[in-house]
This record gives structure tokens, sequence and C-alpha cells, in this order.
């Protein structure tokens, strides 16, 4: 499948993952790149967000109630035409129905063979971030973690060892960062 496509996933809920896909849409629009955003798994309200940071409709990939081979027919066909598509996640990466992969954004990944940046949140965190990471990055070797974006960063110094520990021991480039904000 030759359209460019991403999957903005997170370690766990509330860890940011709207915050950055939102930034990331809006980010890409504004520089005239024509972006189709795509939500994981039966959600009404974030589409509503990704659809005003887009400017088009968002689309729902709902792989619990939709089966592979639909998933990918509606994505192409919506997705056709786009610079590029980002989707966002639900839950944590590896979180699915009871304890499998179904519903999970990781099976998404799997159905659309589509790389994953990872939310990350590095709260009160340093090293330990890389193992984490490395947890991530093992779990399940189909999954290819492209990226990683840390959330709830305290200080310059505090991103640089979290991004050294995450970058030396799990070996995926860290790709930025956002403040630790309370708003």
């Amino acid at each position: 499948m030759k359209l460019p496509r991403l999957i903005i996933a997170g370690t766990h809920s509330g860890v940011g993952k709207t915050t950055l896909t939102l930034g990331i849409i809006l980010a890409l629009r504004k520089k005239g790149v024509n972006v189709r955003a795509f939500k994981t798994g039966p959600d009404y309200i974030d589409p509503t967000y990704h659809a005003e940071a887009s400017g088009k409709p968002c689309g729902n990939l709902d792989t619990r109630l939709v089966s592979e081979d639909s998933i990918l027919e509606l994505f192409k066909r919506r997705a056709e035409g786009a610079d590029i598509s980002i989707i966002e996640g639900v839950m944590g990466l590896y979180d699915g129905l009871k304890d499998g992969d179904e519903g999970s954004t990781a099976h998404l990944a799997k159905i659309l063979d589509c790389p994953v940046v990872l939310i990350q949140d590095a709260r009160s965190m340093s090293r330990s971030a890389g193992a984490v990471a490395l947890g991530y990055k093992d779990f399940d070797k189909k999954i290819d973690i492209a990226g990683i974006i840390l959330n709830n960063i305290g200080s310059a110094n505090h991103y640089k060892y979290v991004k050294s520990a995450i970058e030396s021991n799990a070996g995926i480039p860290v790709l930025g960062y956002l403040p630790k904000d309370s708003n």
C-alpha cells in the first residue's frame, strides 16, 4: 500500500495522544499538507476535533466491529488523494479486547502495515523510560515503533536524560517532547 500513513499511539490512556495528534494534524495543514485524520476504535468525541483540525471528516477504524478486509477498504477509500493520513490510537498501544490483540491500536497497525509514533509519559522518571520503551519495542516484533514523543518533561536536562536512556537502550529515536504543564 503506497498511502503515506502514521499511527499516534500511547503507552496508556491520558498520555496526551489527542493533544499531540491534533497538534500534528494542524501543523501539517498549516504547511499546506493535505491531511486525512482517522481515529481507532469507537470514539465520537475525538473525531470531531480531528475534523476541525484537518478541515475534513474524520474516519473511524474499529477493528472490533469491522473485519480486517473492510478496515483496509475503508482506509484506502478515505486516504486516497491525501498527502498523509494521521491515525490516533485508542488507550495503550497493546490494549485490546480482554487480554488479546483484537481492537487494539497494535492490531490496526498490523492490518495497515503502519509505523507508530509512541507517546510516552516521562513524568517522574529518567533512565526507567528506556526500560518502558524497550518493553514496548520488544512486546510485539510486528509493530514498527518509528519514534517516541515524550510528554511531561520537567526541564531541558530531564529531556536529555530520558532521550539518552530511550535511544541507547531501546534504539528508538526520540522525536521531541512537550513540557510538563498542569493546564
